[in-house]
């Protein structure tokens, strides 16, 4: 009896496993009913290219399911889309003292992937040197809104990213935990933005319709499960 109840517990284990790793870059009955949809399936990547290209650069590859950065100077990508009002979830896993984003409401008038988008923090905090900057950790709105220790989780793990934006709501949660919300243009976004590195770039977060942007900072990055939503 005991052999039995032993390999029965083996043997949930491993559909449990099986069935948490087929769950990666998929979507349930709800979520379709709901309106989500997939950027990355976890090999094709025909929803993205790099910033001003038409094509994507191979230093971006689809590798064990997970969209991967694998050579620096591959360049910053983008969605092939553009959202204006959008619910976004993804996972994002960083090498040790590694440094990435996540931009929203990119556009491609400026000179650079970063010259009008918001950025959500991707970063080694135990490693990297921008760890001095609270608002420079994993999960802030870079160099606006701080995010908690509590947040992040050490490179190589997996963090939990979700992004709102909803008439010009922005929330932000990392691994759970409400990281940002503001609303951009307001009284209080407008002192942050004073307060930042953005000040004077003008036309910063003035986007009203734009791409979800991935940076190569350099670093080896992986991202899976990224899922959006447009909202009404």
């Amino acid at each position: 009896m005991k052999i039995h109840t032993l390999l029965l517990h083996a043997l949930l284990i491993t559909l449990f496993s099986t069935t948490a790793l087929a769950a990666d870059n998929q979507l349930n009955s709800e979520e379709k009913a709901q309106g989500w949809q997939l950027l990355f399936d976890g090999s094709d990547m025909s929803q993205w290219r790099n910033f001003k290209q038409d094509a994507l650069n191979p230093g971006w590859q689809a590798d064990n399911g997970t969209l991967k950065l694998s050579a620096p100077g591959a360049g910053d990508i983008l969605t092939k889309a553009s959202y204006s009002n959008f619910d976004l979830k993804l996972e994002w896993k960083i090498a040790e003292g590694g440094n990435s984003g996540i931009l929203i409401m990119v556009d491609e008038l400026g000179q650079y992937i970063y010259s009008h988008a918001p950025e959500i923090q991707i970063l080694d905090n135990e490693r990297h040197s921008d760890n001095k900057i609270d608002s420079h950790r994993s999960g802030s709105l870079y160099d606006m809104v701080a995010a908690h220790n509590s947040s992040f989780k050490p490179a190589g793990e997996w963090n939990q990213v979700r992004i709102r934006l909803k008439d010009n709501f922005l929330q932000i949660w990392q691994n759970e935990v409400n990281t940002t919300s503001i609303v951009i243009g307001s009284s209080t976004w407008d002192k942050l933005l004073a307060n930042s590195k953005f000040a004077s770039w003008a036309g910063f977060g003035d986007v009203k319709k734009g791409h979800i942007g991935l940076q190569d900072h350099g670093d080896t990055v992986w991202f899976k499960n990224i899922k959006i939503k447009e909202l009404n």
